[in-house]
């Protein structure tokens, strides 16, 4: 049995993306190239790792097996990698969405300015844990809760909520909204690394569905074209700026937590450092808040 890391990679891909073009744009290859890997995983196997139809991809009941199994050697692999660049001093920081919002760039200068000859890079990875896990990235931004016991959180701060309407919505025209808006409309939502989910409204309040996306991009895309509502992070707004999209703040709804995530057994060097960085940028706006490091943030809308 020759299975190779590519394989187990694309496997993966597929499953957390659910679709081989998603895979493809998170492994940055073609969709083409997604299929030919896991064909010769299977092959490599002898077995069916994933069932295809028209509709969607779902894995077998031996998928569902291997599956698992893939995600520990890929994460031990990023485990050797991350021992072997332990003295680096550049600090990888994994974002799923929007990085620090507005306080980006400003946390990058003082760094640097803190640190000469290091830097604070932003890896964008569309995961759960934003490239963490993966091996992309040193720590990670969360906006939603993480149960993983082999990593340690720290709230650093909360962004206020705001919509995101096409500009020929005559939601547009208002300064603010209220959850209220959403009613009857379809909101996009991306249950893999968005922060909306339906325990944000109570009937009759609520809107009439979601349609699922993955990604910002995505996101954005059926926003503009009217197909969606969206309701994000303030940094989103501020990270994002799309032709065609307004934000808008949601005065009623509730906070959206940050927090700072890392391997637990192996902090990335200067921490502290930059967990104060952070929080002194949110602690600025007013709604900062002070480290709190734990397991398992806590609950999250």
């Amino acid at each position: 049995m020759n299975v190779d890391l590519r394989g187990l990679r694309a496997l993966v891909a597929v499953v957390d993306a659910g679709t081989f073009t998603g895979a493809a744009a998170e492994l940055g290859v073609s969709q083409a190239s997604v299929s030919r890997t896991v064909a010769s995983l299977e092959r490599a196997l002898g077995t069916r790792v994933l069932r295809r139809t028209t509709r969607d991809v779902s894995l077998t009941a031996a998928g569902a097996r291997v599956v698992g199994h893939a995600r520990r050697v890929l994460e031990e692999l990023a485990a050797i990698g991350r021992a072997a660049q332990e003295t680096r001093g550049d600090v990888r920081v994994g974002y799923a969405w929007a990085a620090l919002g507005r306080h980006t760039t400003t946390v990058q200068r003082r760094w640097t300015e803190a640190h000469p000859g290091a830097a604070l890079v932003f890896v964008q990875s569309n995961t759960a844990t934003a490239g963490l896990t993966e091996g992309r990235a040193d720590v990670c931004i969360l906006r939603r809760p993480n149960d993983d016991p082999r990593l340690r959180t720290a709230l650093v701060g909360v962004e206020r909520r705001h919509a995101a309407v096409a500009a020929g919505d005559p939601l547009a025209r208002r300064r603010s909204l209220s959850l209220n808006d959403f009613a009857d409309r379809t909101v996009a939502v991306d249950s893999l690394t968005g922060t909306t989910t339906q325990e944000l409204w109570h009937p009759p309040t609520a809107p009439r569905t979601t349609r699922t996306v993955r990604g910002v991009d995505e996101w954005l895309t059926v926003i503009a074209a009217g197909q969606a509502l969206g309701l994000t992070a303030e940094a989103t707004a501020t990270q994002h700026p799309r032709p065609g999209v307004v934000y808008r703040p949601v005065r009623d709804a509730p906070p959206v937590p940050v927090w700072l995530a890392w391997w637990a057994d192996s902090p990335p060097p200067e921490l502290h450092s930059l967990l104060q960085m952070i929080c002194e940028e949110y602690g600025r706006t007013g709604l900062g808040a002070a480290p709190r490091a734990s397991g398992t943030p806590g609950p999250h809308a």
